[in-house]
């Protein structure tokens, strides 16, 4: 059936390509042909998928469309992070121009750089605890194997492992009865889970901790992307395009799992990094 008004929020998360579920060319062609109007909230810094990205210059045309009748609206301020404008952009830079600045003085916003995940999850878990500022979880990049159609051969759950320590990935442990239809940051047993790009997206945390896996680095003064260390197929796998070509996105898409991670927190992001000269990098930054 025909549609008059189709809000879409998270749009950068419609396919641009064929699935096994979606037998179309183009989520948004798709929802355009059969509305009389389409709002769409975008962020290409949030697209998580090479299924995601558009390959030719057609949501460019769209968007000047949009410009040319007064309809396109560019949003500039990141509501969800309670900090100063100078926090913002620590953060900002640290995401879009790989730069690990010195951590400005902020009242309202808490930036911490923990000595390992073990001491990041008992602050988070310690952040969770006082349920009047809301809800605290940790995260990771999907730097570790997970499967939702199966079970790991040598343990239980699947894991985020450093060294001695491990957690189970989101998804792993039993709900409880009264969690069975809340979102994954609201069941209560996710305390004790690692979120990722796929259950935080969208949402806001009062304290967010962020497990900076080996896929990011840091070197001669600059953080990059090791797409060999990612264990997210559709990120790093390529993309072929209509004409043939294979094309590989993996290094923007890592950059934009980074991006999600770091700013879903709305008075604390709490960090430990992998990676050794990117650890003592955002050491000295907080020093």
């Amino acid at each position: 059936t025909d549609a008059g008004i189709v809000v879409v929020d998270e749009g950068h998360l419609l396919l641009t390509a064929k699935n096994q579920a979606y037998l179309g060319g183009n989520h948004l062609n798709d929802l355009l042909a059969k509305s009389k109007v389409v709002v769409l909230v975008y962020d290409e810094n949030q697209i998580m998928n090479k299924s995601q990205i558009w390959t030719d210059d057609a949501f460019l045309k769209l968007e000047h469309e949009a410009n040319l009748k007064g309809n396109l609206i560019t949003l500039h301020n990141q509501m969800r992070i309670h900090a100063t404008k100078e926090t913002v952009e620590w953060i900002r830079n640290l995401i879009d121009a790989g730069v690990v600045n010195e951590v400005p003085i902020d009242n309202d916003y808490d930036i911490r750089v923990f000595d390992s995940p073990e001491e990041l999850q008992s602050a988070i878990m310690e952040k969770n605890d006082n349920q009047s500022l809301g809800i605290s979880r940790l995260t990771a990049t999907y730097d570790w194997e997970y499967s939702s159609q199966s079970k790991p051969k040598d343990s239980d759950y699947w894991c985020v492992r450093i060294g001695d320590w491990s957690c189970p990935w989101n998804r792993q442990l039993a709900k409880e009865k009264e969690s069975k239809h809340l979102s994954w940051i609201e069941q209560s047993q996710t305390i004790h889970e690692i979120g990722s790009t796929f259950t935080v997206q969208g949402f806001d945390l009062n304290y967010v901790g962020v497990i900076i896996g080996p896929s990011v680095k840091y070197r001669d003064g600059k953080i990059i992307f090791d797409i060999s260390e990612s264990k997210n197929k559709s990120a790093v796998q390529n993309r072929k395009l209509e004409s043939g070509e294979m094309i590989n996105y993996g290094e923007t898409l890592l950059r934009n799992e980074l991006n999600v991670l770091l700013t879903r927190g709305v008075n604390g992001l709490y960090v430990y990094a992998v990676d050794e000269e990117l650890q003592q990098a955002l050491k000295k930054a907080t020093r």
